[in-house]
C-alpha cells in the first residue's frame, strides 16, 4: 500500500532551470517545509543526483533532484509512495508558465496527477490543458486565481481589535528570503512557549500550507487592505496568539514590486523586522536600479507607519563566513540594530527581541 503523510498527498515539484536561484523560491519553500504535501522529488535537470536540501542550504533532505517527470515517478515509487501532484515551484519575473513547463504539465495529467500552479498563467484557461485535465479526472488548482470580488473584505477598522503583537516582515528587495524568516521564527517562538501565528500574502506561503494566506497579488487594489485586514484578525479570532507575523511581500522601493506600503496601512504593526542581502547591490533581475541604504528603508518604514524596526534580518547569499560576520557588523553600526542570520544559529536572538513585545496574559 502507498503511503501518503500530508493531506494534499505525495508533489513533484517542477523547477527546471530555477533551483538555487531567486526564480526558485517556491521550490525551496517546498523543500524546507510544508504541511499541504510529501514532497518526493525536485524537477531541474542542472542539478541531476543531488540532494534537493543539499544544495539549497547544506542540509540533506532526502529528496532527489531528478531530469523529468518519469525520473521523479521511479523515485516516488522508491519510497514506498505514489505521486498525486505535480506543482509548479518556479517564480519567474511575470510569473508566466513556459513552453517546457507547459508540456510537463500535460505529461503530469497524463500520468493521472493534479496539479497545482502558483503563476499568472491559469491552467483552468488554457483549453488543452484544462480538457486533458476533465478526461483524466484530475484537479487544476491555479493559486493566483483572482477571488470573486463578493467573497473580498474592505478595510473596516477591526485591526484594532487585535490583541496580538504584530510583526510585519519586510525586505529591502524581493525574494529577499523573508518567508523562510516567518517561518524559522514561528517555530523558534512556538519552542519559547510564545504562541504564534503567521499570515502568508503569497502564493508559496498558500502551497506551505500556512493556515491563513491571502496571494497579495491576485487581489483588485480596492480589497488588499481590508484582505490584509481580515486575514490577521481571523489569526487573532483563530487561538488568540501572543504574536502574529506577517509575511512582507516585494520591497517599498522596489521598482517592479513595490510591496510593503499596504501591510504597514492595514496590519498596523507593532513591530517590523527588515530582511536584507548585502551581497545585493541592485535589485535581484534589474540590473541599473540600485538598492538604496538599509538605513534608508528603515527611515521609510518609520516614518509611513507607527511602527519600530526592531531588527535586521541578513540573507548571506554570496558571501562566505567571514563576510557575513563583517556585513552584519556594518548593517549593525549603520542602523544601530541586533542583525541576526536566521539561517545561522541565531533565529534565538530574534526570539529575545520579540519576547519583550508580546502581551502578557
Amino acid at each position: 500500500m502507498y503511503r501518503i503523510d500530508k493531506p494534499d498527498g505525495v508533489a513533484v515539484i517542477y523547477c527546471e532551470g530555477c533551483y538555487g536561484n531567486t526564480y526558485g523560491k517556491t521550490a525551496h519553500g517546498l523543500v524546507r517545509s510544508t504541511s499541504r504535501y510529501d514532497v518526493a522529488a525536485v524537477l531541474d535537470s542542472s542539478w541531476l543526483c543531488q540532494d534537493a536540501g543539499q544544495v539549497l542550504d547544506g542540509t540533506p533532505r532526502g529528496i532527489p533532484l531528478v531530469g523529468d517527470l518519469s525520473a521523479g515517478l521511479e523515485a516516488t515509487e522508491l519510497t514506498g509512495k505514489r505521486a498525486t501532484h505535480l506543482v509548479i515551484g518556479m517564480a519567474p519575473d511575470g510569473g508566466q508558465l513556459d513552453d517546457r513547463a507547459r508540456s510537463t504539465v500535460l505529461e503530469a495529467i497524463d500520468s493521472g496527477l493534479n496539479v497545482d500552479c502558483g503563476l499568472h498563467t491559469f491552467l483552468n484557461e488554457d483549453v488543452e490543458i484544462s480538457e486533458a485535465a476533465f478526461d483524466a479526472g484530475v484537479r487544476l488548482r491555479d493559486v493566483r486565481m483572482p477571488p470573486p470580488r463578493k467573497k473580498l473584505h474592505f478595510f473596516s477598522g477591526k485591526i484594532d481589535e487585535v490583541g496580538a503583537t504584530v510583526v510585519a516582515l519586510l525586505g529591502t528587495d524581493s525574494a529577499v528570503g523573508k518567508r523562510t524568516t516567518a517561518v524559522l521564527l514561528a517555530e523558534a517562538l512556538l519552542a519559547a512557549g510564545i504562541s504564534t501565528s503567521v499570515v502568508g500574502t503569497g502564493q508559496t506561503a498558500w502551497l506551505q500550507g500556512f493556515r491563513h494566506t491571502i496571494v497579495l497579488d491576485s487581489l483588485v487594489n480596492d480589497f488588499v487592505a481590508g484582505e490584509l485586514e481580515h486575514a490577521v484578525w481571523n489569526a487573532w479570532q483563530d487561538g488568540n496568539p501572543d504574536i502574529i507575523l506577517v509575511e512582507g511581500q516585494g520591497s517599498l522601493m522596489h521598482p517592479a514590486y513595490p510591496g510593503g506600503f499596504e501591510i504597514l496601512a492595514a496590519t498596523r504593526p507593532t513591530a517590523t523586522i527588515l530582511q536584507h542581502a548585502p551581497a545585493r547591490l541592485e535589485y535581484d533581475g534589474f540590473p541599473g536600479h540600485p538598492i538604496p541604504a538599509v538605513s534608508r528603508h528603515v527611515a521609510a518604514i518609520e516614518l509611513i507607519a507607527p511602527t519600530r524596526v526592531v531588527a535586521v534580518t541578513l540573507n548571506a547569499e554570496s558571501l562566505d563566513t567571514t563576510q557575513a560576520t563583517e556585513a552584519s557588523a556594518r548593517l549593525a553600526t549603520e542602523t544601530g540594530l541586533p542583525v541576526v542570520n536566521p539561517l545561522g544559529d541565531e533565529i534565538h536572538r530574534l526570539v529575545e527581541v520579540l519576547a519583550d513585545l508580546h502581551p502578557k496574559r
